[in-house]
């Protein structure tokens, strides 16, 4: 089964998220923080992250950094999930090794599609 680790510091998006990941077969861990994070990457090793950017400890794109710079995890997909909208923030996003950049709000279709196409 793969791993899924949702990361960000609001609840509701963690639960909402947890639950749509867990619906659609996944294994979920949840990470409040970019330290809980990184605790939990280098734990369980998941397949794929849905990463928060705006994060009040390590901001997203610091955990994204660190996860392509490890050779046992620079496989694992990252997919940020952010507010942060400008073109400037998706190319920094996509520059640091993210398979993805989807900007808050989103759709949970849309974003089941492209976790499934990742990780088949």
């Amino acid at each position: 089964m793969k791993n899924i680790l949702v990361v960000d510091d609001d609840p509701y998006i963690l639960m909402s998220l947890e639950f749509l990941m867990k619906k659609n077969g996944y294994q979920v861990m949840i990470a409040r923080n970019g330290t809980e994070a990184l605790e939990a990457i280098n734990t369980i090793k998941p397949n794929l992250i849905l990463l928060d950017i705006m994060m009040p400890d390590v901001d997203g794109y610091s955990i994204c950094k660190y996860v392509k710079s490890k050779k046992d995890l620079k496989d694992i997909h990252v997919i940020f999930l952010s507010a942060k909208t400008k073109e400037s923030d998706i190319q920094k996003g996509i520059e640091l090794g993210a398979s993805m950049y989807i900007t808050k709000p989103f759709s949970t279709r849309d974003l089941m599609k492209k976790v499934n196409e990742l990780l088949q």
